[in-house]
This record gives C-alpha cells, sequence and structure tokens, in this order.
C-alpha cells in the first residue's frame, strides 16, 4: 500500500506533469530567469491556481530571484509551495463525532461527483479507523445507484440500509438511522441522489431528508458534504455556493483529482468559500481517499517530496 504522501503526489500527477511540460520541467532543477517565470505564469494559471495565488506565488519568487540571481527552479517550487500552505491555513476539516451515536454525514452535489463511490470509500475509511459504519442509499432517483452502494457495500463488508429505485429517500434515512442507532454505530453515511441546484423538486428532498433525520436528532445531520469533481476546476465554485446557500455545507470533498491537471483549483475553492476540505479523492481504489492535508498538497502539486 503506498504511503499517504505518495498517494497524494501519484494523485496529482497530472497537474504536476502539466506544469512540467510548460515550464519546460523548470521545478528539475536548472535555473531561474524572466522566460521561466512567464512559463510558470502561464503554468499556474493553466493549473486553476487562479488570479490572487498565482500572483502570490510569482511575487515571492521574483523577491527571491531579485536577491538572488542563482534561484533554481526546486528553490521556486519550495516558494511555491509554502504559499500554498499558508494561503490554505485552517481549510483540513476534521470528522468530530457527534455527542451522541450516530454521527451523520450527508453527502450531496451534482450527478456525476462522485458521491456514491465517496461514500463506500469513506464508509472503508472510517472503518480501518476502528469505527463501526452504517451507509444509507438515499440516490433512489438514479437507476442503479442503490445497487452500485450495495456493490460496495458487499465489497468492503459495510453493513448497508436500502430500498428500490423510486423509493421515498427520506423513508430510507428514517429507517438506516434506527437501524445505525440501534446497533451503536459510530457514524452513518448518507448517499444522496445527486442534483443541479435549480431542480427545486430534488432540492426539497434534500430538506425532506433533514427533516426526517431531525426527528431522530436535533443536530442531525452533523456534517453536510458537498462532493466537487476535482475536474471542474475553479468552476466548481459557483455550484459549491448555490448549494451552500440552498442546504447549509459544513464542508467539502473533492474527489477525481487523479484525472485531471487542474488541481490547483482547490485553493481557490477554500479562498473562495472558506468551507473546510475534508477528504480528497485521488484514484479508483477503495484506499485512494485520503484525509486532506495541506502541506502534502503544496509539496505534491510542486513535484517535491515530503
Amino acid at each position: 500500500m503506498l504511503g499517504i504522501f505518495k498517494k497524494f503526489k501519484s494523485g496529482f500527477a497530472k497537474t504536476v506533469s502539466a506544469i512540467a511540460s510548460t515550464t519546460h520541467g523548470l521545478f528539475g532543477g536548472k535555473k531561474i530567469d524572466v522566460s521561466s517565470l512567464e512559463e510558470l505564469e502561464e503554468a499556474l494559471y493553466t493549473a486553476d491556481f487562479g488570479v490572487e495565488t498565482t500572483e502570490e506565488i510569482l511575487e515571492e519568487i521574483q523577491r527571491a530571484y531579485r536577491k538572488d540571481s542563482s534561484l533554481k527552479g526546486q528553490d521556486a517550487a519550495a516558494i511555491g509551495a509554502s504559499v500554498l500552505e499558508r494561503a490554505l491555513e485552517g481549510s483540513e476539516g476534521k470528522l468530530t463525532p457527534a455527542d451522541s451515536r450516530p454521527t451523520v454525514v450527508a453527502l450531496i452535489g451534482v450527478n456525476g461527483s462522485g458521491k456514491t463511490t465517496t461514500a463506500a470509500k469513506l464508509g472503508h475509511l472510517l472503518k480501518g479507523d476502528g469505527q463501526s459504519i452504517m451507509l444509507a442509499a438515499c440516490d433512489t432517483f438514479r437507476a442503479a445507484a442503490v445497487e452500485q452502494l450495495k456493490a460496495w457495500a458487499t465489497r468492503l463488508d459495510l453493513p448497508i440500509v436500502a430500498s428500490h429505485t423510486g423509493a421515498d429517500a427520506a423513508a430510507v434515512a428514517y429507517d438506516a438511522w434506527q437501524a445505525a442507532n440501534s446497533r451503536n454505530c459510530d457514524t452513518l453515511l448518507v448517499d444522496t441522489a445527486g442534483r443541479l441546484h435549480t431542480k427545486s423538486n430534488l432540492m426539497d428532498e434534500l430538506a425532506k431528508i433533514r427533516r426526517v433525520l431531525h426527528k431522530h436528532d436535533p443536530a442531525a445531520p452533523h456534517h453536510a458534504w458537498l462532493v466537487v469533481d476535482g475536474s471542474l476546476g475553479s468552476n466548481s465554485i459557483e455550484q459549491a455556493k448555490a448549494f451552500h446557500q440552498s442546504f447549509g455545507l459544513t464542508g467539502l470533498v473533492v474527489t477525481k483529482l487523479d484525472g485531471t491537471s487542474r488541481g490547483g483549483a482547490i485553493v481557490g475553492i477554500w479562498r473562495e468559500l472558506k468551507l473546510p476540505i475534508y477528504f480528497l479523492g485521488l484514484g479508483e481504489e477503495p484506499d485512494d481517499l485520503q484525509p486532506f492535508n495541506a502541506r502534502n498538497y503544496a509539496r505534491a502539486v510542486f513535484g517535491l517530496g515530503e
């Protein structure tokens, strides 16, 4: 099994490769010059770091370059990583248990963001940490979503409460809470149907799920996380704003980062929304969902070691 930092490096390999390609391998050890700084600026925009972060990184590198014209690419990479880590201060979400069991985590977002696989992988990760888990298959809208989560549950040996396609999602949530409570489970993970924030019927369904959980525990769901497809880059910010306004998010999970060169968007998402980032999806295997770590992220996207 790969170490956590190696998973980060592997997960952001496309972003690193894109930056290296645009800068002609700047971070491989060659000296910085004016043209390489221009190339780096282009690479940072292409990787979706955004205007604010890109300018901060370039300003710090230029300041160091003015002091020492023999500055090398690896030095610039270290400076960039330190700027990112500073920009991401306070961004690491920590899953804390509720005052009473089960802690309820609702996963929401648009179709295709990876909610169902995230629910399963998160269950697997928490189980590995010694927690008892229950899955709630509340995506009863999308054909085969329930079967998909059931298949993951079987593969990972996780208990699940499910119904059929078209069933009342709130009723499934209600039953799942009762089952989790009766088994004294630590955490209930609620997979919900993918929806656009403009679809009022599905947004109403989310509100109904919340009301039903409230009947069991006025504080539930204790966590409401938007699952964001990392390949959308900064385009996901408006989507997250809309969900936050309508549902009240408490955090984010960013998925599919291994398949995109736009890994810089995480910084912009944090700076814009100030919603903590709990987990990153860095691959397709169960162990590829990892807790977000700002230092690991910052060093990985600049191709640095631990």
